[in-house]
């Protein structure tokens, strides 16, 4: 039989998934599950390099873990771990830091938006060294398990590319040894804010920008109802950002019949956007509560999904441990 090809793509540990992560990335995750092996990972280090809450990165990583698990992450079906439990990803980091030219990280555009970002905010907020380098560790996180493809969106792809552009040193000063992964590009709706459709939905916007993964019904309604569509001024015949943007929830929840309806009531001109407001709050809200179910069962075996999630660690780490033997021996340093 044919080896399964390899997938790897990691998720940062956040107080709360929204909508946008959703779709644009978990549930692509839990399609890859039956076509490939995958390995997924929560990546608690990338966190430290900005300013940060030790007790509230140690509770998001475990709140990140219970809710992958909710959206159909299948630690029987995947390998599912926490980056700092693996310490082959900061050893590999250090390898890879002396195969990795400063220019090449010079010109992350992540570094620079970050970097303006905290010279904007507090005075006491520096520019750590670990800012500028955690590209390398992004890149050590994908090559320690040698994977084929890494599941990307168009704005990631230069670090997918500096991952490629590393291995490919590696292999020049030591010989063909790490794969180099392939970008996984997939069909992710790109959904925006509901309260300025100018922009991506983040929570750096603030709360009425995003919805949660699990919010509660009441306050989804609300902010549904105050998204905004038609933008004073505008004698374009083209759909607005503002409905263009209701439509594509709609269909990132897959009502399709929904949508053809509406669809039909908007190109007529007899469309009324409370009704396309409601439809996708109920869309929303069936959604959410059957997560925020699944989340409350998993909530409840608690103890079960830890040993799990500590048994699936060890598992991924046995793979790191196979890489780092060996780049150990290539690159001439003495076996443990």
């Amino acid at each position: 039989m044919l080896m399964k090809k390899r997938v790897l793509s990691c998720i940062q540990p956040t107080n709360e998934m929204h909508i946008g992560n959703y779709f644009g990335a978990v549930t692509n995750w839990v399609n890859l599950q039956e076509k490939y092996n995958c390995i997924y990972g929560v990546v608690d280090l990338h966190v430290m390099t900005m300013p940060y809450s030790p007790k509230n990165l140690y509770n998001n990583t475990q709140n990140m873990i219970i809710d992958l698990i909710a959206c159909g992450i299948d630690p029987e079906k995947s390998q599912l771990f926490i980056q700092s439990m693996i310490p082959e990803h900061t050893e590999l980091t250090w390898i890879l830091n002396c195969v990795t030219s400063y220019g090449g990280l010079s010109r992350m555009t992540q570094f620079k938006d970050k970097s303006e970002l905290l010279q904007s905010g507090a005075k006491d907020n520096f520019i750590s060294a670990g800012l500028f380098t955690y590209p390398i560790l992004q890149a050590a996180d994908i090559l320690v398990y040698r994977a084929d493809y890494v599941p990307v969106g168009k704005d990631q792809e230069q670090h997918l590319e500096l991952s490629r552009n590393i291995a490919m040193r590696f292999n020049n000063q030591f010989g063909e040894f790490f794969p180099l992964p392939q970008p996984l590009f997939t069909d992710v709706p790109k959904l925006l804010s509901l309260a300025d459709p100018s922009k991506k939905m983040s929570k750096s916007l603030g709360s009425k920008h995003y919805v949660g993964l699990f919010e509660e019904e009441a306050s989804i309604r609300k902010k549904v109802k105050s998204a905004v569509t038609d933008i004073g001024g505008n004698t374009s015949d083209e759909m607005s950002p503002g409905v263009k943007n209701l439509f594509e929830l709609l269909r990132a929840c897959k009502k399709t019949e929904i949508i053809a309806v509406l669809k039909h009531d908007y190109e007529s001109g007899t469309l009324k956007y409370s009704i396309l407001k409601d439809e996708v709050a109920n869309a929303l809200v069936e959604l959410t509560s059957s997560l925020r179910e699944k989340k409350s069962e998993i909530e409840a075996n608690i103890d079960v999904v830890n040993k799990v999630i500590k048994e699936s660690t060890a598992r991924t780490r046995e793979l790191a441990a196979e890489t780092i033997t060996e780049v150990r021996k290539i690159c001439g340093l003495p076996a443990r």
